[in-house]
């Protein structure tokens, strides 16, 4: 994924390694040079796609699909798919955006949009970014007690001041890939369905059989928290921002759309997998799942001491990365809303504002989680709030993705608009639901 080794720069070895070759075959060094592009663009490629698995993952996911597969079985699976496509078809236009103008989506909107209508759409994606974080530093500190049986609490100030340091300290593709390419542990969930052995018969008779004493309110809630989860905003702030350090061009918009339509796929399926051993050890007993410790529990069934510590391992990874991506994401949106230097390439001195506005956000979010606030209802709020904030944060990503002046020729096209268009329209009955369905469910009671 990383631009600067980009077609430009690779151009210029192969005349260094013609030099070396065979003075009487000068086309040999081009040629050796032109298979070490392909090389590194097929890596580039590999690791993009890795990552993006890897990354999809984070605290949402895992809570969402373990609690709606331990009450509701399979039958919500429709709705990952849902989310999937609908990530999917954003994330590509704000990565075009990105790649083609060279500039982030958010510091468009106030571009396009005007101030005010810009500061409302700040301020929805802003409020839940601080509450992702929280949820995630709370996940990732979970992690750590399963692993150490230390309480989680005394591990919060250490995950959010490592982070802080890892924020700080870490090139920006050095961060990306070591966290995505960790989280892709959670493959464990999949390996984990596959031993224990369901009936897939009934799992998938479960795909179109809700659970007979569960109403119609709290299933539509469960839909709408999953959908929060698998399009959570902060994911398209942070992949627009990360071409940006990344420095895409028009160039790398093969390697972007490989990111998206093969690596937020994948990471869709491991979310199913997660459904699934849910579904398929606490639906028979109805049992509830609502902590962390019963999420891990398929694995250590199907797979023993070895499952158990390699999907705890995962789940730090995914959780760790993702507090850095939602730290990020908010540092992105206000720096860009309000034209500041901002991002990891730019030395801390000449980007104060940025990483001021970071370290803010981690000590808010740290604060929340250290007054025992469960870090579960956290993020079960987080995605219900996630899922109102939709049609803000992917209405002037289609606005901007249509927009010539920006765009050129690299616009929208039908399919793109038509899809986009329709998916505005469930994004926003979504946006009406999600608040008075949270009331009169209480949450999912």
């Amino acid at each position: 994924m990383d631009a600067r080794n980009g077609t430009d720069r690779d151009l210029g070895e192969p005349g260094e390694s013609g030099e070396s070759g065979d003075p009487g075959d000068p086309g040999e060094g081009t040629r050796r040079g032109a298979r070490a592009v392909a090389v590194k663009k097929l890596f580039a490629v590999t690791l993009g796609i890795l990552t993006a698995f890897g990354g999809f993952v984070d605290i949402g996911d895992l809570v969402g699909n373990a609690l709606v597969g331990s009450r509701f079985g399979m039958s919500l699976a429709w709705v990952v798919v849902v989310g999937v496509v609908g990530i999917c078809l954003f994330a590509e236009m704000s990565g075009r955006v990105a790649a083609v103008s060279g500039r982030p989506v958010f510091d468009l909107v106030r571009e396009r949009l005007g101030p005010r209508a810009g500061l409302v759409n700040l301020a929805a994606s802003f409020f839940v970014n601080v509450l992702t974080l929280a949820a995630e530093i709370g996940g990732a500190s979970l992690a750590l007690e399963l692993a150490t049986g230390v309480n989680y609490l005394l591990w919060v100030p250490g995950v959010a001041l490592v982070a802080w340091l890892v924020m700080w300290r870490v090139r920006f593709e050095t961060m990306e890939r070591v966290f995505g390419l960790a989280g892709l542990a959670l493959v464990v969930f999949a390996v984990t369905l596959w031993t224990l052995g369901p009936d897939w018969g009934e799992l998938a008779g479960q795909l179109t059989r809700p659970p007979q004493d569960e109403g119609a309110p709290t299933y539509w809630y469960y839909a709408i928290a999953l959908l929060g989860g698998a399009m959570t905003p902060y994911e398209v702030f942070f992949f627009s921002s990360g071409g940006v350090e990344e420095r895409w061009s028009a160039r790398d918009l093969a390697v972007e759309r490989a990111n998206v339509f093969i690596g937020f796929p994948l990471g869709g399926f491991l979310s199913l997998t997660i459904a699934g051993c849910a579904a398929t050890v606490f639906l028979p007993l109805q049992a509830q799942v609502s902590t962390l410790g019963q999420m891990v529990l398929p694995a250590g069934i199907g797979l023993g001491g070895i499952g158990l510590a390699l999907v705890i391992f995962g789940i730090f990874a995914a959780t760790f990365g993702a507090t850095l991506e939602t730290a990020l994401s908010s540092g992105y949106t206000l720096s860009q809303y309000f034209g500041w230097q901002w991002g990891k390439r730019v030395r801390p001195r000449d980007a104060a504002r940025f990483h001021a506005v970071v370290l803010v956000v981690m000590v808010a979010a740290t604060a929340l989680i250290l007054t025992t606030i469960d870090p579960i209802a956290v993020t079960e709020y987080s995605l219900v709030f996630s899922a109102a904030a939709l049609p803000l944060t992917y209405l002037p990503v289609l606005m901007i993705a249509n927009d010539p002046d920006y765009m050129g020729d690299r616009v929208n096209g039908r399919f793109a608009n038509t899809l986009g268009t329709l998916y505005m329209v469930l994004l926003c009955v979504v946006a009406v639901a999600a608040v008075p369905l949270l009331i009169a469910t209480k949450a999912g009671q």
